[in-house]
């Protein structure tokens, strides 16, 4: 008995010591890791953007994959999320596949029918190096995890086992090479139907074994494989950059490729390094670090066929827009989205072609250009329009031609009319501010305040909603004012009613007139914000001035004095101009330059030689 109990005190004691050693281990290799990702951070830190990038200010995006056969969001949509809207059951997503694919249809039939039949690498190069661009983005996996290039992470889910059966991703990096362009890829970190973790349905914190035994090793396949200069990761936002290992992903990858090698900023919360890449932002300012404004020619990325032509835009457009990202310190990532065939639709070519002119005349305004002491010069506009009722959803657009797609105000006015009597419950539902003003008096305050500023709960950028109750008399006229603003990124406001006799519904077009007797339908609505028709940059010892408008006598800009042997020209013009500096105001003299030799009729631009 007591040689029995001495083994199982030996074994107890033997177990024990393994215990603490594997427990010592385990947290040496905790607290390795730790310090690992430390490491990694303030290696990162202390790493410089190359220069190349600061001065190449435009790039392409190209958002090409499965959801390019449907081609379909609604009209404000991402068509690239096509998957993510069958999976929640969205019903314009979902009756546009019955009605065309059949109701037993599923995303991944989509991919014998992605047969990019008339993709040409080598075209779409040199169509992306005439936009005037110096580096491509491709989008070689998007949040439905189908890759572009052979991954044996995705068997049968991948352009070359299943769909075109071509390596995407192989054969428009060596087409890029041949040209001046740097190649880049696009990687989602996450995806939406991964066995080891459902992004959007799993716990967020569950992806401890897909990040370890997929996502990792893929990107390491990806990246090992074609050596992008360039990174674009995507789909972190519910993680941490620890729980992605990013800094020390990001460090392979710079060890790996080089100094030229760059990557963008998302990588999961507690990590603040790469270049900022805003989405459909007309507000962001930054000089101190490398940024691109990052939209496409459309509304959507992917392609979207329910797009109407107006989203397109004008040439004239896109260059004051990308214009204005130089001008504040940064530049653009545009993007394309073409067709399942890998045909780029034409307007979409034509808008680069025209880019493109534009830069081939401008380029030394643009092209290693840093911002001036004075980045843009505004003046506030107002747009006249009238609307039927008020439920619009902009997404991050512009609600109206010549509007800017952030800081904008519309104040409707009008008259409403009940059609019974009784106690009427008013909501609103926006993001970001709103105001109703009925018969006089405020009914609704929804973060809406009358210094016509927005308050903090503003700046979380969040649809919210506000009741307000009111008595109104069967048929009689009230006065009504519904004052909007929107600050930055999404913008929305709808306006509901209900009453003992009416379900909550959108206040109807029925109810609304512009004026007292009845007799004109719907609200005037005043759009405003402030519009930029001066930009500037500086280049070489040389101040450039891009003006949106065009001044048949002269031009004035507030700019320093440059001296008198300053010499002033019209970039494309070939000769100098007359100016003068007066009350410190350069004042340029553009009486003598005749409409047949303007360069441009989009946006022209001065430059002034020190």
């Amino acid at each position: 008995m007591k040689f029995k109990l001495k083994i199982l005190i030996n074994k107890i004691m033997k177990f024990k010591f393994t215990f603490l050693i594997a427990i010592y281990f385990f947290g040496f290799a905790l607290s390795a890791q730790e310090d690992n990702y430390e490491e990694a951070k303030k290696a990162l830190s202390e790493r410089p953007y190359p220069q190349w990038f600061k001065d190449a200010k435009l790039g392409i995006f190209i958002h090409w994959g499965l959801y390019s056969v449907p081609s379909y969001a609604s009209k404000e949509g991402y068509s690239e999320w096509f998957l993510r809207g069958m999976q929640t059951k969205g019903v314009e997503r979902m009756k546009f596949v019955e009605d065309i694919y059949g109701s037993n249809f599923t995303y991944k039939d989509f991919a014998p029918l992605f047969k990019a039949e008339l993709f040409n690498p080598d075209e779409w190069a040199s169509l992306f190096e005439r936009a005037g661009a110096k580096y491509v983005m491709l989008v070689s996996k998007h949040h439905d995890g189908y890759t572009l290039w052979p991954s044996k992470y995705n068997r049968n889910w991948n352009s070359v086992d299943v769909g075109p059966k071509r390596d995407i991703v192989g054969e428009l990096t060596e087409a890029v090479r041949k040209t001046d362009l740097k190649m880049g890829l696009y990687y989602s970190l996450s995806e939406w139907n991964h066995p080891l973790h459902r992004w959007y349905t799993d716990p967020h914190d569950s992806i401890g074994k897909y990040v370890d035994e997929y996502m990792i090793p893929q990107f390491k396949e990806l990246v090992s494989t074609y050596k992008p200069t360039l990174i674009f990761s995507d789909g972190e936002w519910y993680n941490t950059a620890k729980q992605w290992h990013a800094p020390q992903l990001i460090n392979w990858y710079y060890n790996l490729v080089g100094d030229d090698a760059i990557v963008n900023n998302r990588w999961g919360h507690g990590l603040d390094t790469g270049f900022l890449t805003p989405e459909y932002s007309s507000g962001i300012k930054e000089t101190n670090r490398p940024w691109t404004e990052v939209r496409g020619l459309g509304r959507s990325f992917g392609l979207n066929r329910n797009e109407d032509l107006e989203a397109y835009g004008t040439s004239k457009e896109l260059i004051e827009r990308f214009a204005q990202a130089v001008a504040n310190g940064g530049g653009m990532i545009l993007n394309v989205g073409p067709k399942a065939d890998g045909q780029i639709p034409m307007i979409q070519q034509e808008r680069l072609v025209q880019l493109g002119d534009w830069l081939k005349t401008n380029g030394s305004a643009i092209y290693g250009a840093t911002a001036y002491q004075i980045t843009e010069e505004e003046k506030r506009i107002e747009i006249e329009g009238l609307d039927e009722n008020i439920d619009f959803n902009w997404v991050r657009n512009s609600p109206m031609k010549g509007i800017k797609e952030d800081n904008f105000t519309i104040e409707w006015s009008g008259y409403i009319v009940a059609p019974k009597k009784g106690k009427y419950t008013f909501e609103t539902k926006a993001d970001d501010a709103v105001a109703v003003y009925i018969d006089g008096k405020l009914i609704i305050d929804q973060n809406y305040t009358a210094s016509g500023t927005q308050s903090e709960v503003m700046d979380a950028n969040t649809t919210a909603s506000t009741k307000g109750i009111v008595n109104l008399k069967e048929g009689v006229a009230y006065p009504i004012t519904i004052k909007y603003q929107e600050k930055k990124q999404n913008a929305s406001v709808s306006l509901f009613w209900e009453s003992k006799s009416i379900e909550k519904q959108i206040v109807p077009t029925t109810a609304f007139f512009q004026n007292k007797g009845k007799t004109k339908k719907g609200l005037k609505g005043v759009y405003s914000s402030m519009k930029t028709h001066l930009c500037y940059t500086q280049n070489n010892d040389n101040i450039y001035a891009i003006s949106f408008e065009w001044y048949d006598d002269e031009i004035e800009l507030n700019i320093t004095n440059p001296g008198k042997m300053a010499k002033v020209k019209l970039l494309g013009l070939g000769r100098n101009l007359d100016w003068k500096y007066v009350n410190e105001k350069l004042i340029i003299d553009t009486s003598s330059v005749k409409y047949d030799e303007l360069p441009s009729h989009d946006a022209w631009v001065f430059e002034i030689g020190i």
